[in-house]
This record gives structure tokens, C-alpha cells and sequence, in this order.
């Protein structure tokens, strides 16, 4: 039950950076470019614009970038970080984690932990799950931790995906909740499949896209029956002004919400409005960033965050393919309010550059050519 979860006073977000690459595509000049009706990308998977990274620049980038936004924030210094987790299904090698590649950027190194976790779009809320327990466990020893959400999402040229593609990444520090608390508590789902899943060797994934639905709503249902408990659904959720998803495209969300819906046995009415009113006000960035895979979440999150008073409640449901899933608890601090991180978005999205068809086709051959 939500009013039995515990908020220790110590540990929690201290600072958030958000950093989205400089290019981006209206999905209706994807949809020109594919001869497809526009309304089948806006109106039926909820997209608006996807974000995009031009010849040289990736999730590398995007991590580092998050990064230094979040520390220069926080106030802190690098030589007070004991742990760097980075999650992300956007690997760039095998065997060296991704974290290595941030922490040289950085100038970080000496006795900190430094590792990745992958866990499809699920990867990033494990990374803070972790991060959390760390510091919970005693094991921080006072240091802080600094937890990246990095991905690039790219689909073959043509495939159903490519409408939804983005990229973007979060960076959160965990020491002292100056922005957030995070309850100790959280409710949990998983079980094997194989919903959407990347060989080695292979350049994009492959999706079977109604088990992925399926899996998403169900795990979205789990979750949020865990929290619920023997309350009313009406009651457990009163307490969140804004509830998070994980967002592959808005449409994906809308449709677990009305799973839920059912579930709780609410009228078509009322889970209308709670979607309307608690849901997909979060999802404004999403829609200009595209899947940010394990950004994609913490991108609402941050979104949801911004301008929260101290105290309200908002509640993050995780979901990564293969699958795993995790519903988390988040309250709104004192620095909620002043929300630094909302104007660096918005000089993200003001500075960026759309770009055509021609010039999209360009990158993306350049993308192919360079995974040969």
C-alpha cells in the first residue's frame, strides 16, 4: 500500500541532467518519404517527431552529456562518485562496459564501481534500483552515485519501428533527495520471452510486435495490482498527481492503460480520464524524442518532475523486453520546483535541426555502411 512505504530521508535524486541529440525528424516527412497515410504515425502510434544523432555522434555522447548537466547541478564533484552504473541496450562493445567509455570522459576513476547494466528498456531503472540499494546497504560509505539511461533506437529502414525511433539519455545522482525520494519499496514483474531481442551481429531488432504489446499490458497489470494491494484501485492511485510509462510510442501506453482499466473493472470513462488527466500529460517529451529505450521512462519522469510541488507523488512503471518490469514510487523534493533541468530540454528542442527527407536518407546510409 502507498501509505505504508518508507522514503529514507538520505538517499533519493540530488540532481537530473537530460541531454537529447541536436538532430530530429517529423514523423510526418517519414511517412512522405514512405508513401504512407501521416495519421498512421501520429494519429495511430501517437508520434510526433523522432530525435536523431548525426554521423559521429551516439549514446556515448548522449550519456556524457546527461552527465555533466546532472553534475554541474548537483554542485558535487566527480571524486565524491563511488559508483557509475550506466544502463542501456546500445552497447558499443562487448566486453568493455559503457560506463568505461563515460567515466574517461569524465576524468573519473580511483575506488568507484563502475559497471553497465543491460536489461532491454528496463536496463536503466535497474541501474537506479541498484544505485539505491548501494546506498541503502551501507556500502556507499557517503559517496554518491551517478546513474545514466543511454540509448540510440534505430530500426531497418521500412520496418513497422521506424516511426518510433529516438534517442536520448538521462543522468541522475543518488546521494541526498534534493529533487526526489524514491520509496525503499517497489513491485516487480518478469517472466521469459521473446518479445523483442537484438543477436549478436545483428544491426537492428527483431519485434513480434502483438507478443510485445501483450507482455506490456500484462506486466503493466502485475505491477500495479501489486501496489494496489487490498485497497481500492480509486484510493492506492489518489495518492500520485502523474503517473509514468515506460513509452515505446504513446499509443503502446494508452493501451495498457485501458488493460488496466479492465482489470480494475473502471468504466471506459473513467479510465479515460484517469489517462487523460495523469498519463499522457508525461509523455510531451517523449513524443519529440522518440523511444528513448531505457531513457524513455526517465525522460517522462523528468518531464513529471519539473515544477512538482514538495511532497506529491508520482509513480514510474518500468517495462524492457525479454521481459522485466517495475513500478517505483518517486516523490517530488524541495528542488522539484526550480526544475533546472526542464530549461535544457527545452534549449534542446529550440536548438535542434529537422531534418528532410534527403538528408535522413543520407544519415541513414551512412549509419548501414558504417555497421557493415
Amino acid at each position: 500500500m502507498t501509505d505504508a512505504l518508507h522514503f529514507d530521508p538520505n538517499t533519493g535524486i540530488a540532481a537530473i541532467g537530460v541531454q537529447l541529440p541536436p538532430l530530429a525528424m517529423d514523423v510526418r516527412e517519414l511517412a512522405a518519404l514512405r508513401g504512407v497515410d501521416p495519421d498512421k504515425y501520429t494519429l495511430g502510434l501517437g508520434c510526433d517527431e523522432m530525435a536523431l544523432c548525426p554521423e559521429g555522434y551516439g549514446v556515448v555522447d548522449l550519456a556524457v552529456g546527461a552527465a555533466k548537466r546532472a553534475l554541474a547541478q548537483w554542485g558535487g564533484s566527480v571524486e565524491d562518485i563511488g559508483l557509475l552504473v550506466v544502463g542501456s541496450e546500445s552497447a558499443v562493445d562487448m566486453s568493455r562496459p559503457l560506463s568505461a567509455f563515460v567515466a574517461e570522459e569524465l576524468g573519473l576513476r580511483g575506488r568507484i564501481r563502475s559497471y553497465e547494466t543491460k536489461h532491454a528498456c528496463y536496463g536503466g531503472t535497474v541501474a537506479l534500483r541498484q544505485a539505491l540499494e548501494w546506498r541503502l546497504s551501507g556500502a556507499a560509505r557517503g559517496k554518491a552515485a551517478l546513474v545514466i539511461a543511454s540509448d540510440v533506437a534505430l530500426y531497418a529502414p521500412k520496418d513497422p519501428g521506424e516511426p518510433t525511433q529516438g534517442a536520448g539519455a538521462v543522468a541522475m545522482i543518488i546521494a541526498e533527495p534534493k529533487v526526489a525520494r524514491i520509496a525503499t519499496e517497489s513491485f516487480a514483474y518478469a517472466e521469459p520471452a521473446f518479445d523483442f531481442w537484438r543477436p549478436v551481429g545483428d544491426s537492428f531488432p527483431s519485434v513480434e510486435g502483438k507478443l510485445s504489446l501483450d507482455c506490456y499490458k500484462k506486466a503493466t497489470e502485475e505491477c500495479f495490482q501489486q501496489l494496489v494491494g487490498d485497497r481500492t484501485p480509486a484510493d492506492a492511485l489518489a495518492d500520485f498527481a502523474a503517473v509514468c510509462f515506460h513509452v515505446p510510442f504513446p499509443k503502446m501506453v494508452k493501451k495498457a492503460v485501458g488493460q488496466l482499466g479492465e482489470s480494475f473493472e473502471w468504466t471506459p470513462e473513467a479510465t479515460s480520464s484517469f489517462y487523460e488527466g495523469m498519463v499522457n500529460p508525461t509523455m510531451d517529451w517523449n513524443r519529440k524524442s522518440g523511444n528513448g529505450y531505457t531513457a524513455s521512462l526517465w525522460i517522462s519522469v523528468a518531464q513529471a518532475l519539473a515544477g512538482r510541488a514538495a511532497g506529491q507523488r508520482i509513480g514510474a512503471f518500468s517495462y524492457g523486453s525479454g521481459f522485466g518490469s517495475e513500478l517505483l514510487v518517486i516523490e517530488a523534493a524541495e528542488g522539484a520546483a526550480a526544475a533546472p533541468w526542464a530549461d535544457e530540454v527545452a534549449e534542446d528542442l529550440k536548438s535542434r535541426r529537422l531534418v528532410s527527407q534527403d538528408e535522413y536518407d543520407a544519415l541513414r546510409g551512412a549509419r548501414l555502411a558504417a555497421a557493415e
